[in-house]
């Protein structure tokens, strides 16, 4: 069977990365979509991949928009029927000449409302033995949180728009300089990436009847430190970050693991391990 896989915003970095390697894994038959927000350098990316022997095909997407992210998934039902892999990969960059003020409703919108609006276009489309991972990071788990607001992500009860209202509440905390005085952590992108993998983990909860009886596979994954244009500004040596193609070898491993394959299931995994939730 030709696979259908879909990496979401895939034009350059790890998402490039995980395009290749796709490609490369599941053989010229496959359909693997690369996608971007920017048609031009998404169209310059699947160039680079095709001079390079393979051919993946392109969609515009942009995560932060309902339209869009429905408008790939329509494709998608209609060419194959249903999709194999999805990697919900696109991120928005956290700069530092920026306050996290001024950063925090686009961040939001993109790595998790982004990541919900994937959710719920591409579930329901998944097909038999599908693999869906969302690509996260350690710093999603209830450690990194202050225990009072551990119950906010209780991935036992509550929905996936309940961290969305709680998403929409946290910029808004962020925006009027309120957030740390609840609590919450300076640095915006550990609650984004706790909420990430929250989200994950309600999905799993809420698709493993279905789950298990089709073969379906949900996770999240931290590819650990990558060697990107986001990560540079941050860090003064990147001699022990990986390349993003060497990154993209555990990404890859979860997103194609065999059928019959039972776990991991609703967890967050890094080099082929599980991370505790707490």
């Amino acid at each position: 069977m030709n696979k259908v896989a879909v990496v979401t915003g895939s034009n350059q970095g790890l998402g490039f990365a995980l395009v290749d390697a796709l490609c490369k894994n599941l053989g010229p038959n496959a359909s693997v979509y690369l996608t971007a927000r920017n048609s031009a350098r998404g169209k310059e990316a699947i160039r680079e991949l095709r001079d390079r022997g393979i051919s993946p095909v392109f969609h515009l997407l942009d995560v932060t928009d309902d339209a869009s992210v429905a408008a790939l998934a329509e494709t998608i039902r209609t060419r194959h029927g249903g999709v194999d892999i999805v990697i919900s990969n696109a991120a928005a960059r956290i700069f530092p000449n920026l306050s996290q003020a001024e950063q925090v409703a686009l961040f939001v919108n993109t790595n998790n409302h982004g990541t919900f609006r994937v959710i719920r276009e591409l579930g329901p489309i998944l097909k038999d033995h599908a693999r869906f991972i969302v690509v996260a990071s350690a710093f999603g788990t209830l450690r990194n949180l202050s225990p009072h607001l551990h119950p906010e992500f209780d991935v036992t009860t509550r929905s996936l728009e309940d961290i969305e209202r709680l998403m929409g509440e946290y910029v808004h905390l962020v925006e009027t300089g309120q957030a740390t005085a609840h609590g919450w952590p300076e640095w915006i992108n550990v609650p984004s990436k706790v909420a990430q993998v929250a989200s994950t983990k309600i999905m799993a909860r809420l698709m493993r009847d279905e789950a298990s009886r089709r073969g379906i596979l949900i996770n999240a994954v931290c590819p650990g430190m990558v060697d990107t244009d986001a990560s540079r500004p941050w860090f003064d040596d990147m001699s022990s970050a990986q390349r993003p193609a060497q990154a993209a070898v555990d990404v890859v491993w979860l997103a194609t693991l065999p059928p019959g394959t039972e776990a991991p299931y609703g967890e967050l995994v890094q080099h082929r391990e599980v991370l505790p939730w707490l």
